[in-house]
């Protein structure tokens, strides 16, 4: 699911790919650049102050051969310029010797835009041992120089612009017109060797963790450029601007340049005024001088540290995906407390993972990718974190429902919400209760079977239950054969009427379902109810382990003895004076004042007039039996 989720994001925009791709790619390279200086190379910026000395650009071409004898002067081994001649000038003849004489080395622009047309200038510099062959990339127009300049050596300055405008890439090898042009870094590198005619090759590599193709110099022993599919090399950010040596070229023609910087360098020659534009942004500033950036591309070259993506590295991917989706899977079969904990912090470090592994690895030049990899883990992590959070709200659910099976629903929820304590955790209620029981029960349940006796009591409490909560009342417990049910009187002011008439409706629901003949010997079964009101202590008792919600005051004590005494005064429901005071006096009826079993104070009871059941002597006991009647 996850992998299917993550092809289709990428499918469906893969511009997001690889933007994130590659700027948080290359990020440890602005988080941790390397300080060390390239001495190598200087850079000679046409600059601002340049520009004010001198005069504007374009600066005419006597100009720029006084510069490129002036860096002779000061001994520069080479001379790169990042600069294009294309129109035929007064001084080209001058400028062409001071090149020729210096070491120069000129731009040109290969163009790789199908729609354009533009051949201006000549070209030059072409690789002769070299054919165009697949990966090296075409292009059908091109900006070249004057041909009075043509004839000095020559390299491409044309890079590969992303929709962001940074320059990730660049093609070594470009093939115009059936014959293949070396970039400018490259150009340089080929024109300080020895062999006036340095055979190149495009070479497809075998190696697990080499690139797929690389170009060869093989009068360069060792030196191997690693390209990608499409022909490029990657450029590395790894050196920070401050590494490379930059002098202004006004001090290069006033005499002030540090001779340290330019004796036995290359220099790259180049325009940083930012009014000239040819600025572009890099993972280490958003306004980078293009010149710094041959810059890296040369000393990518000469270091042989060319970043690259190897041939199996798709394959490396799947591995490391595959073992995010096994340490998901490990972590969401662990217990469920602690999986709860470790599948987001997973799912948000996994990212993180691939992105430290590509970046570790970018130390050693090898560009594998993180994206894919954090994306899949990404997503697997959410779908694991979101079937971990259903099964845990299912079994919630589940372990709710059985808790409010054996609880009131209201103390089952508050149980969610607390922690299990040793304390007494109560509180003082107003209620109304009602308690119903069974009367001759356990006679009854004594001559029948045990499953019988089970069913009928089960189907009581069922049925009780039922007709106490369809008039709001709360089932608080089940004790033995009798039922212990409350009205909240903060939540129902008509509470005692209320259950006055569940009374009335249980008595009446009783009267079709319990047996009509009682076994031979046994008293018929009856139901008695007894109701009052008054305050009450609800809450639960008992250590952390094993704890009982129960209800506890003198409410409950009158109310169990008010009970009792329906078998006494046969009458089916008895009401106590708190209670009664509630209800109309018409529909009572008073039984008289009696001492409750077990207190000290007498209490007035109460029968409704719905439900009356008139006495029957048994002579055969010498007492009065309860005979079950319907109300009038």
């Amino acid at each position: 699911m996850a992998f299917a989720l993550m092809a289709l994001l990428v499918f469906v925009f893969p511009s997001m790919k690889y933007q994130y791709e590659e700027k948080m790619g290359g990020l440890i390279w602005s988080l941790l650049p390397e300080q060390d200086r390239e001495e190598r190379i200087t850079i000679v910026a046409i600059d601002e102050t340049s520009l004010a000395d001198i005069g504007p650009w374009p600066w005419p071409r006597e100009t720029m051969a006084e510069l490129s004898n002036k860096l002779a002067a000061y001994g520069s081994s080479l001379q790169l310029f990042d600069v294009v001649f294309p129109e035929s000038k007064v001084g080209d003849d001058v400028l062409a010797s001071a090149l020729a004489r210096n070491n120069g080395v000129l731009a040109q622009v290969p163009i790789f835009d199908p729609q354009s047309s533009l051949r201006s200038g000549q070209l030059n510099g072409d690789v002769a041992t070299t054919r165009c062959q697949f990966p090296i990339p075409n292009a059908n127009s091109y900006l070249g120089n004057t041909p009075t300049l043509a004839q000095t050596r020559v390299g491409h300055i044309t890079p590969i612009v992303d929709n962001d405008g940074m320059i990730r890439k660049q093609p070594p090898l470009v093939c115009i017109e059936g014959r293949v042009y070396p970039s400018l870094a490259l150009q340089g590198l080929l024109s300080s060797l020895a062999s006036d005619h340095p055979t190149v090759s495009v070479r497809k590599q075998q190696g697990q963790m080499s690139s797929k193709w690389h170009v060869a110099i093989d009068s360069y022993f060792g030196l191997s450029i690693p390209i990608d599919e499409q022909g490029n090399m990657r450029l590395s950010y790894r050196q920070s601007p401050d590494s490379f040596q930059v002098v202004s070229a006004a001090n290069v023609f006033n005499g002030s340049a540090p001779a340290a910087l330019l004796e036995n360098t290359w220099v790259l020659i180049g325009a940083t005024a930012f009014g000239l534009g040819d600025v572009v942004p890099t993972p280490h500033s958003g306004m980078t001088p293009g010149i710094e950036l041959q810059a890296r591309f040369l000393s990518n070259l000469l270091d042989g540290r060319t970043p690259y993506t190897p041939a199996y590295a798709d394959y490396l991917l799947w591995f490391e995906g595959l073992f995010f989706a096994g340490l998901l899977l490990l972590l969401a079969r662990t217990q469920a407390k602690f999986s709860a904990y470790a599948l987001p912090i997973a799912t948000l470090a996994l990212p993180i993972s691939a992105w430290a592994l590509h970046s570790y690895l970018l130390s050693f030049d090898i560009w594998l990718g993180w994206f894919n990899v954090a994306l899949f883990s990404v997503l697997s992590g959410a779908l694991f974190v979101l079937a971990d959070h259903q099964l845990l709200r299912h079994q919630h659910l589940r372990v709710f429902s059985h808790l409010s099976s054996y609880l009131p629903k209201p103390v089952a929820q508050g149980l969610l919400h607390t922690r299990p304590s040793s304390a007494i955790e109560a509180k003082r209620h107003d209620l109304v209760l009602m308690c119903a029981d069974l009367r001759n029960f356990s006679a009854y349940e004594e001559s029948r079977p045990p499953e019988e006796a089970a069913a009928l009591l089960h189907y009581f409490f069922t049925e009780a239950s039922g007709v106490i909560e369809s008039f709001g009342g709360q089932v608080e417990e089940y004790k033995g054969d009798s039922i212990l049910a409350s009205w909240h009187t903060a939540q129902f002011n008509d509470a005692s009427n209320r259950a006055i008439d569940a009374a009335n409706a249980l008595q009446d629901r009783m009267a079709s379902i319990l047996p009509e003949r009682p076994p031979k010997g046994l008293e018929p079964l009856a139901l008695g109810i007894g109701i009052e009101r008054g305050a009450t202590l609800v809450g639960s008792i008992g250590p952390a382990h094993r704890r009982h919600h129960t209800l506890l005051g003198d409410t409950v004590t009158i109310v169990l003895r008010i009970q009792e005494l329906t078998q006494d005064l046969a009458q089916p429901i008895l009401v106590g004076e708190c209670s009664a005071r509630d209800l109309h006096g018409d529909s009572l009826e008073s039984q008289g004042s009696f001492l409750l079993d077990g207190l000290t104070t007498p209490h007035v009871l109460f029968a409704p007039k719905s439900h009356r059941i008139d006495p029957l002597v048994d002579r055969e006991h010498n007492r009065v039996v309860p005979l079950r009647q319907s109300h009038s």
